[in-house]
């Protein structure tokens, strides 16, 4: 069974995912269309950080950024070895439950443009396409995606 709990970021299962995720970003993109947030970013006030786990094994994070009037979806990865099992699944809605619950009218994301599973992963879920939000500028890397709640 997964089970999806608020995290800590620090955690060291969480904190090895995050840094494979962050070697994986650096080895597909360029430095300056990276956005991902660091470990010490994932524990501001305004951050819901999530993980998905079977038994005491931790197999993805997740992270909710409260902006005002949208969440913004962040810090997605699921470990190589557990893809295909429906934890990135589980993980997404349990971040879409969170920002129901904290009101938000909608959900956005940036993504990178060679991640084929991440894209049909949102798709799935409801995400389209849209422009660059927030602070992002566009790039050739970057897909935004949005969700109305």
């Amino acid at each position: 069974m997964i089970v999806i709990e608020r995290s800590d970021p620090k955690e060291p299962q969480a904190t090895a995912l995050l840094q494979a995720s962050h070697a994986l970003m650096q080895s597909l993109f360029p430095p300056e269309d990276n956005s991902f947030l660091s470990v010490e970013e994932l524990c501001a006030e305004d951050v819901c950080f999530y993980t998905a786990r079977k038994g005491t094994q931790v197999l993805a994070t997740g992270a909710l950024v409260v902006k005002t009037g949208y969440g913004e979806i962040k810090s997605m990865f699921v470990d190589p070895n557990a893809r295909g099992q429906g934890v990135g699944d589980a993980i997404l809605r349990a971040l879409h439950d969170v920002a129901r619950e904290k009101g938000l009218g909608s959900l956005k994301l940036e993504t990178g443009n060679s991640l084929h599973a991440a894209l049909r992963l949102y798709a799935r879920h409801g995400f389209t396409p849209c422009g660059p939000f927030g602070d992002y500028i566009a790039n050739d890397s970057s897909i935004f995606m949005t969700k109305t709640l």
